[in-house]
């Protein structure tokens, strides 16, 4: 009779996180830390209706498998955001620039605003046009 997933990482929650530690130590882009990892297949793991665990190890494999294929998720979300950058950079540069000081700065509309020597709504406008922009395109839409 299958384990109940609860039970199973109480029981190999160290062996988890060892897991997850030396699957990030291989990543170039540092996405997300081992507890997150491991806590997200865990919630992945539970909306299974019926897990067909056979035992420890099998649990073990198939949160490995989950690990991985998050981690290559969340590797292809990043490539996909990024060439939507370049792409509004290529389009749209002046909003390209919001978006950089906005998001990646954390700089707010009036601080932008500031810098760019534009109005707080003129920042607003266009930090909306790139937001919709930059989401059309990473949806696959065109741009």
């Amino acid at each position: 009779m299958p384990q109940p997933a609860a039970e199973l990482v109480e029981q190999v929650y160290q062996e988890l996180r060892r897991l997850a530690e030396g699957y990030l130590r291989r990543e170039r882009a540092k996405s997300v830390q081992a507890t997150e990892l491991v806590h997200e297949v865990y919630l992945r793991l539970q909306k299974d209706a019926s897990p067909q665990w056979r035992d420890r190890g099998h649990f073990l494999a198939i949160a490995a498998i989950s690990m991985r294929r998050l981690l290559v998720e969340r590797a292809r979300a990043r490539g996909a955001s990024n060439r939507a950058l370049e792409a509004l950079a290529s389009a749209h540069p002046e909003y390209a620039r919001i978006v950089e000081l906005r998001f990646f700065g954390g700089l707010s509309v009036e601080e932008t605003a500031d810098v760019l020597d534009l109005s707080p709504a003129t920042v607003k406008r266009h930090w909306t046009f790139a937001k919709a922009w930059l989401l059309r395109t990473m949806q696959g839409g065109s741009a």
